[in-house]
């Protein structure tokens, strides 16, 4: 059985809009879920009542239900409730509050990681607990968690081939559709194969030296 490089030609256009649908979700789905931890983390680091019980539950529920129930969740049972979702948003929807989850617990390893003698000298010259919250706790926490959270960032991308069991047209998604209509199984799949390299390693390379220059000190050097 021979390689059909020609007919993997003739696909790359449609791969190609599909790495950009992969992407378009990936980073939405990155900017919503830390828009959400940095929310949840101020709620634990006052802890707020009811709400720091609340974030509490929401991660458990979040880190310990599989993203695929979660996204037929919203996909299919929503719509019983009269709250009918397009497949990109409930894409959306579904990876923000798994990311979310991930994201909120890095933060508060992070928050936790601050030094004391540093909020106990931003009381001193008379920040307020929302100003040490902005310019003290947040801004050194993310700097800490900075390797961790880049790690979730990227597992984040990865899973965003989960969204094709509702039909968003990402790579896996068009990956399946090619092998349906033309059975070219091997060729799709090295494709599929060969992009998420090209996507992937770079960025595992990139948090790799990341993670080497926190160690040594030279992180912003």
């Amino acid at each position: 059985m021979s390689f059909d490089v020609a007919f993997i030609l003739s696909t790359l256009p449609a791969f190609l809009k599909a790495v950009g649908v992969t992407l378009q979700v990936g980073l939405i789905a990155i900017v919503t879920s830390l828009v959400v931890a940095v929310l949840n983390t101020a709620i634990l680091v006052y802890r707020t009542p009811y709400l720091h019980r609340a974030v509490g539950l929401y991660v458990e529920l979040a880190r310990n239900t599989p993203l695929l129930i979660q996204l037929f969740f919203v996909y299919f049972a929503l719509p019983t409730l009269g709250l009918k979702v397009s497949g990109f948003a409930a894409a959306i929807i579904t990876m923000t509050f798994l990311g979310g989850a991930y994201l909120t617990e890095v933060l508060r390893a992070g928050v936790d990681a601050v030094p004391a003698a540093q909020l106990e000298s931003g009381r001193s010259i008379g920040l307020s607990e929302g100003q040490l919250l902005r310019h003290v706790i947040l801004p050194q926490a993310g700097i800490l968690s900075l390797p961790a959270l880049f790690a979730n960032f990227i597992f984040l991308l990865k899973e965003t081939t989960v969204v094709s069991a509702v039909a968003v047209p990402e790579i896996l998604y068009t990956t399946k559709s090619y092998i349906a209509l033309y059975y070219k199984t091997y060729e799709m799949l090295a494709v599929l194969t060969l992009i998420c390299v090209l996507l992937f390693l770079p960025l595992s390379l990139l948090l790799s030296r990341l993670e080497r220059r926190m160690q040594h000190g030279q992180f912003g050097s």
